[in-house]
């Protein structure tokens, strides 16, 4: 169509005496045009165009937040377009591209057709871990909000993990509920010289497919995921595995649910539970995010545990939960669901499938539900 374009500005100094565009030169020189900060000249750059040669059905696009979710466009020509800007009320900053080229916008709208185009979706995962879930609502469309609600830390004292390392080769079981476990526990057993043989023997149990994989990704073959993906899965699954006097390590954060060794220790079960981290509040969030979040800018407010529901009103403080009333709550599983709706929210989303790709199935639908 084109194989040449030019970027113009589109708000010369204002009284300035004569333009320096060359009009007659772009009108006829240059296939496709690009006006910068020219909403206010509109009618001016179209009419130029048209008195200098340019054909007046020459397709004309204005696109206002390009590739963000509340991306505008407004298509027309160069003799209609600036009547179409003022009866819509399209205001600035936008681009005004002139040409054959935007004739392809309805083939070349990728972006548009995504499932979660438009939506824009708070992500408050830790920092170091937001990336994941924050990628893969990109690729899905969607704008994020990143609003890191906790962040990751070790625990300084360690001396449970020493304890249960030093007699290692007792445990039946090892129960591994999240990736933050994972991580840290193998990154200890390097620094104390334990490589994954000494884990000869002992059966792996992990709670969800990103914490199988990352134990894999060490080396070390995982004996059994439940089908569903929190404490009381592990629970239905081990009941048959496991006899009372059995010892199970159970290395995880602190603050963790109690139900998992609160109830194998009523099977006689010898639990060991290894405090390797804890999930805190973060700090240093963008001030600009707090305030959209408060003001409602957002489609789906997304929670992946209940410390990011509790840290989340740390941070936003809790007499303004009922102001988020209207959004809507989505939550990775019951567990989640009912930590946000104890502290006030109305979750709209319980992912039935546990796990990222679960949620952001149970935010697409939803959103399909709305078309």
């Amino acid at each position: 169509l084109t194989s040449s374009f030019a970027i113009i500005t589109g708000h010369e100094k204002p009284g300035k005496y004569e333009s320096s565009i060359k009009w007659h030169e772009i009108a006829h020189g240059v296939g496709t045009l690009v006006f910068l900060m020219g909403m206010e000249n509109l009618e001016y750059i179209c009419t130029q165009l048209i008195d200098n040669g340019r054909d007046k059905d020459t397709p004309v696009a204005l696109i206002r937040r390009g590739t963000f979710s509340d991306q505008e466009v407004l298509i027309g020509t160069l003799e209609t377009i600036a009547q179409k800007a003022k009866s819509v009320s399209f205001k600035p900053p936008a681009i005004t591209i002139v040409g054959d080229v935007v004739s392809l916008h309805a083939k070349l709208r990728w972006l548009e057709d995504k499932p979660l185009w438009g939506k824009r979706i708070v992500v408050t995962r830790a920092r170091s871990q937001a990336s994941v879930l924050a990628d893969k609502i990109r690729d899905l469309g969607g704008e994020v909000v990143e609003f890191p609600a906790i962040k990751i830390k070790k625990e300084a004292d360690l001396s449970s993990l020493d304890d249960a390392l030093r007699d290692l080769r007792k445990y039946k079981w090892i129960i591994f509920t999240s990736v933050n476990g994972v991580d840290i526990f193998f990154e200890e057993l390097k620094i104390r010289g334990i490589d994954i043989r000494d884990l000869m023997g002992i059966k792996i149990c992990a709670i969800g497919p990103a914490t199988r994989g990352r134990i894999e990704r060490r080396g070390v073959r995982v004996d059994l995921v439940p089908e569903e993906f929190r404490a009381e899965g592990v629970i239905s699954t081990l009941h048959q595995r496991l006899r009372p006097g059995d010892w199970v390590l159970l290395p995880r954060a602190k603050g963790a649910r109690e139900v998992l060794p609160e109830t194998l220790g009523k099977w006689g079960i010898k639990v060991d539970e290894v405090y390797l981290y804890q999930a805190i509040a973060a700090t240093g969030i963008n001030p600009l995010n707090i305030d959209r979040i408060l003001n409602g800018e957002f489609d789906y407010l997304t929670f992946t545990s209940s410390s990011t529901v509790i840290n989340f009103v740390n941070l936003i403080g809790a007499q303004n939960v009922a102001k988020l009333g209207n959004n809507r709550i989505a939550c990775i599983g019951p567990v989640t669901a009912k930590t946000a709706n104890e502290y006030g929210f109305r979750v709209r989303i319980t992912a039935p499938r546990y796990t990222l790709d679960g949620l952001l199935d149970a935010i697409v639908e939803d959103v399909n539900k709305d078309d």
